[in-house]
C-alpha cells in the first residue's frame, strides 16, 4: 500500500457511498510531481539556476542559432507565467547568461539573446537535467516509460 491507497481506504471507511478512485492516479500524481520538481530543481541549482531560469536558457538555446527571441515569443514558448518572464530576464541579464537588444526592424521592440555564457551553462546543464530524468524514470521499463508518456500526452492534448 501506498500513500494513496491509505487515503482511499480511509474515504471508503468514512464514507462508502463515494466512488473515490479517482483520487488514485490524481493524488498519485501530485505525489509524484512533488518528488520529480525537487529532484530536478536541485539539478538546477548545482547550476546556480532556478527552474524557471532554467528554462528560459533552455528555451532560447532550443530556438536555434543566433539564440535569439523577443520577450513575446520567448514567454509563449517557455512553461512560466508572463509576470514570472521579466524577473527571470532581469535576473540572467545581471549574471550575464543573456543580453536584451534592440529589434533590427523595429527600435521599439527587444529581443532576448543567449551570451556565450548563457549558452555554454545550459548546454552543460541540459546534460544533467536530462540525467537526473532518465534516473527518475528508471523504476520503469523502457516499455512501461513509452506507455505512460502515450497516456500522458494523450490525456494533455484533451486540454491544449
Amino acid at each position: 500500500m501506498d500513500h494513496i491507497d491509505q487515503i482511499l481506504a480511509q474515504w471508503q471507511r468514512e464514507r462508502p457511498e463515494l466512488d473515490a478512485w479517482p483520487m488514485a492516479p490524481i493524488g498519485r500524481m501530485y505525489r509524484l510531481f512533488n518528488y520529480l520538481a525537487g529532484d530536478i530543481e536541485a539539478v538546477h541549482k548545482q547550476g546556480g539556476l532556478t527552474t524557471g531560469e532554467f528554462d528560459v536558457l533552455a528555451t532560447l538555446r532550443r530556438s536555434g542559432a543566433p539564440f535569439r527571441l523577443t520577450p513575446t515569443l520567448l514567454f509563449q514558448t517557455a512553461m512560466l507565467s508572463s509576470g514570472a518572464m521579466t524577473n527571470r530576464l532581469n535576473q540572467l541579464e545581471k549574471r550575464g547568461l543573456i543580453t536584451r537588444l534592440p529589434a533590427e526592424d523595429d527600435r521599439r521592440s527587444l529581443l532576448v539573446q543567449l551570451t556565450d555564457t548563457g549558452q555554454e551553462l545550459i548546454d552543460n546543464m541540459v546534460e544533467a537535467h536530462l540525467e537526473k530524468e532518465r534516473e527518475l524514470l528508471s523504476a520503469l521499463s523502457t516499455e512501461e516509460q513509452e506507455t505512460l508518456n502515450h497516456l500522458l500526452k494523450k490525456w494533455l492534448r484533451s486540454f491544449e
